[in-house]
């Protein structure tokens, strides 16, 4: 494993503060595309020179850096939304929550019987960190768009995750998650525009005002 996956991993740390803690939707967006490449990047060097490796980290790239971003920055421009407004959770203390969640994951990996090769590695406490950035976004903001790309952000930190296992993993797997991620995010575009056609609103919060 390369010496420059630490440092890599740091960057993606640095991308989920990053995406928490801007309300513009186009800034979240590039967030997780740059996210995404930098996933493509980390394939490479936690399995040089691997030709599955390889594979991997072209589909990522192509997938999360590439095509679900331009899905998302489309479904934002017919939604005709640029900024997240009023989020359940202020800006400052999601923030806060995010480094919290970053430090507690750091503590718990310490505990884990880890490999002796991810001893000392970033790789599980970044993967941890970037499940709850996830999990924050997608609980804690009101717009479809941000959840659709908080829902991103989840599956990049289980994708961190399956990088550590990619040799044990068959490639079929990792082409499966990778499509089932697509396929989610273009039904969600879907959805996010017929919504806003209908009712002139992509505030989740209203679904509860809605009567039989």
């Amino acid at each position: 494993m390369s010496s420059a996956v630490d440092p890599v991993l740091v960057l993606v740390l640095l991308l989920n503060f990053y995406v928490v803690g801007t309300s513009r939707l186009h800034a979240v967006i590039n967030g997780v595309a740059l996210q995404g490449a930098v996933l493509g990047v980390l394939a490479l060097l936690v399995h040089s020179g691997s030709v599955l490796s390889v594979l991997v980290a072209l589909a990522t790239i192509l997938l999360k850096g590439l095509l679900m971003p331009m899905m998302l920055r489309r479904a934002m421009r017919e939604a005709s939304i640029r900024r997240e407004v009023e989020p359940f959770i202020d800006y400052v203390p999601s923030l806060l929550a995010v480094a919290v969640a970053t430090g507690a994951s750091f503590a718990f990996a310490r505990r884990l019987p880890l490999a002796p090769q991810h001893v000392g590695s970033l790789l599980v406490p970044a993967s941890l960190a970037t499940v709850g950035t996830g999990f924050l976004v997608l609980a804690t903001r009101r717009k479809a768009i941000t959840q659709a790309a908080g829902y991103v952000v989840l599956e990049n930190g289980v994708f961190v995750l399956g990088v550590g296992l990619l040799e044990a993993m068959p490639f079929l797997v990792e082409v499966g998650v990778l499509l089932d991620l697509f396929v989610a995010i273009f039904v969600m575009g879907i959805i996010i525009y017929q919504v806003n056609r209908e009712f002139a609103s992509l505030d989740t919060a209203r679904l509860s005002n809605l009567k039989e």
